[in-house]
């Protein structure tokens, strides 16, 4: 059972996402908050596997609100909800430690896939506007990481695809590999760059220069 937070400060927008997540048995939506504060607080109390953070909010904001409860141990994996035109926020949360992020008018398929593969630990970047959005805020100062250097070709080649928004399987497909082993080079790689999930992989990538953007 996959355990939701939704956070939004509008009663109806956090209404109509339980009502679509409760549908789900493999979903149980364990509380609501309208800000900020209170999301870092039923972040603790909860025990949510998956939080839906919307980013703007009285009090405080998704944003501070993503980077503090990444900051925790063992922090939920959280989905940032947002409309096209806060792009750059939506950058910022990722860079915090955020899983990935959805459009609020997204479908439901997309809302419910998005919180299982959250929670399955992947991320949410294969849709080309998440491409969009990484390319246009990162990259432009390449900024250098001495971890890099740490990396086998193979692991290099794996960082590379994935921050192109390639799944497991498709890498796998890409360099004749058993998806297993991708997997592996994945953890490795994670664990040489210290990083915590496949966003901040992808991040890195770009930031580093490693990719240079673009806008497919």
């Amino acid at each position: 059972m996959t355990r939701v937070l939704v956070v939004d400060d509008q009663v109806l927008v956090r209404a109509g996402l339980r009502a679509i997540l409760e549908e789900e048995a493999d979903i149980e939506v364990v509380g609501e908050a309208g800000d900020g504060q209170e999301a870092i607080a039923m972040a603790s109390t909860a025990a949510p596997d998956v939080i839906l953070m919307d980013i703007r909010m009285p009090n405080m904001d998704g944003l501070e609100a993503t980077r503090r409860i990444c900051a925790s141990e063992a922090p939920p994996h959280i989905v940032i909800l947002t409309t096209f035109d806060l792009d750059e926020y939506v950058y910022e949360a990722l860079r915090a430690g955020a899983s990935g992020f959805l459009l609020k008018d997204a479908p439901a398929d997309d809302l419910i896939r998005a919180v299982r593969v959250a929670a399955s630990g992947d991320a949410l970047l294969a849709p080309s506007v998440t491409r969009r959005l990484i390319a246009r805020f990162s990259g432009r100062h390449p900024l250098p990481s001495a971890n890099l250097g740490s990396l086998t070709e193979r692991e290099r080649e794996v960082l590379l695809l994935v921050a192109r928004g390639l799944s497991n399987q498709e890498v796998a497909q890409k360099l004749f590999l058993s998806e297993t082993t991708v997997k592996t080079h994945v953890a490795h790689m994670l664990d040489k760059l210290e990083l915590r999930d496949r966003v901040q992989a992808v991040v890195l990538a770009y930031e580093s220069g490693v990719v240079e953007p673009r806008v497919n």
